[in-house]
């Protein structure tokens, strides 16, 4: 595996690539980001400020106030700002309050550590413009030089890293009020006034000051890469760039461009396709069903619980993909309790059964629907996971095919520690009728999942 590693990584580095897609999309996706399966997005910005949306379909309402209010003029949120605020106030006089006084990025990074992700994505910049650096080029709209008064990339990429973590970054392509995207905008982009002196730039920044291992691009939809000048930057990133060895991106980098150009694939938010893709692929979702920033007027079951959360990782490492699962941080820095209790938990069930999980690949089967049961296989290992406990205490699986050799073990904990179980082979070769163990609760090491490690299958 280390010497397979080192060749990807030469091959890597020995690569020029051009500003084409032929050639962009010919460079292998370095090795470490389909091993971690699991990491965070962070979305935090001005918008935490408000930190109010609706509940609709579309998922995108605390991050998309401003837009919402502005631009949609959707009654809920003008009504909210006329209640709740005095007659001229602006959406740019929320970053006063935008303080994060109460931030703490190595409590953050312990957090994301513990809830056994590998991997963080935290917002550079949103479509509202705020820069969460000193962007140069976003002079007085970023957390420097106003609210919180502090480079907050500089301080969640250190932490993240301290604690062993990837560190990757989600910065917006476009900007909702930005005069000179409006400008190019109007000429139906065919000028680039925007992109020249502000997005290529800040695209540049981020790169050279934070050395990221992900770009994961978005707000692409309005325009096609040409206008982006994406495949340019792609270029740049892979061939001369500090990071041009580690760096993953997405696939939202001009309009047409998902599920088509780019790295790994994102295809539409909270995409788990359910069946195993022909190309890296990334299920980024929410823990709020219905926003990606921190509500206040969130309700209890607007969040998913753990045991949904658990059935998006398992399902979505089966089907070959990563889980990118979102938290909104509160305007003073906190990430709620209910955020770090879904976290801890999926933490805590990592910790037992993450051997089924991390650096593993996709069988040659995806699940058992009757059984509630998905595959992941690890060599010629293959672990069954159980998403709910079968009611006469026999777990049926179609899929495997047995041999005299086969064994079939439940993990109890991540230190190797297992029961052998007894099963009955079906006669016609596939498939096999296991008997799970009888456990109580103290023993018992999940309420959510179990893993059964399966011997000598195929």
């Amino acid at each position: 595996m280390a010497l397979q590693i080192l060749l990807l990584l030469v091959g890597i580095a020995c690569a020029q690539y051009t500003a084409d897609w032929d050639s962009l999309n010919s460079r292998p996706l370095p090795a470490w980001y389909d091993q971690v399966k699991f990491g965070i997005f962070i979305h935090w910005g001005v918008f935490s400020v408000p930190s109010w949306g609706t509940d609709f379909a579309g998922g995108s309402s605390g991050e998309w106030f401003w837009y919402n209010w502005i631009v949609d003029k959707d009654p809920a949120y003008v009504a909210f700002m006329k209640t709740n605020y005095a007659p001229g106030y602006q959406y740019q006089d929320f970053a006063n309050d935008f303080t994060a006084e109460l931030f703490d990025p190595h409590s953050w990074a312990e957090l994301f550590r513990d809830a056994g992700a590998k991997y963080v994505v935290l917002t550079s910049k949103h479509h509202e413009g705020w820069t969460n650096w000193n962007s140069n080029y976003s002079w007085n709209w970023n957390s420097v030089n106003m609210g919180p008064h502090r480079d907050l990339v500089a301080e969640v990429t250190d932490a993240v890293r301290d604690v062993g973590l990837h560190m990757g970054l989600y910065h917006s392509l476009y900007e909702w009020f930005h005069p000179l995207y409006l400008m190019d905008k109007a000429n139906n982009y065919t000028t680039s006034y925007y992109v020249d002196q502000v997005l290529q730039p800040e695209l540049n920044e981020i790169v050279m000051n934070y050395k990221p291992e992900i770009i994961w691009a978005d707000g692409d939809w309005e325009a096609n890469d040409t206008y982006w000048q994406s495949t340019d930057f792609l270029a740049w990133l892979y061939n001369d760039s500090p990071v041009s060895e580690v760096v993953c991106v997405n696939d939202r980098w001009g309009e047409g461009d998902q599920c088509v150009n780019g790295g790994y694939y994102t295809c539409n938010d909270r995409y788990n396709p359910g069946t195993l893709q022909g190309h890296k692929w990334e299920n980024c979702m929410t823990i709020d069903r219905h926003s990606w920033g921190f509500r206040r007027n969130a309700h209890y079951f607007d969040y998913l619980n753990a045991s949904e959360i658990i059935t998006q990782l398992v399902s979505t490492v089966s089907c070959g993909g990563n889980l990118l699962l979102n938290v909104g941080p509160t305007l003073d820095g906190i990430i709620n309790p209910i955020f770090r209790d879904r976290l801890y938990a999926i933490g805590a069930w990592l910790k037992v059964n993450g051997e089924a999980i991390y650096y593993t690949d996709p069988w040659r089967s995806q699940n058992d629907t009757l059984a509630n049961v998905w595959y992941t296989a690890a060599g010629e290992t293959v672990y069954a996971i159980a998403l709910s406990w079968p009611k006469d205490n026999v777990l049926v699986l179609t899929q495997p095919k047995t041999s005299a050799q086969t064994q079939a073990i439940f993990i109890l904990d991540g230190k190797g520690s297992g029961i052998p179980l007894g099963f009955n082979p079906n006669p016609l070769g596939y498939g096999m009728n296991i008997t799970m163990p009888n456990l109580n609760v103290n023993t018992n090491p999940s309420t959510i999942a179990w893993t059964i490690k399966l011997l000598n299958v195929s």
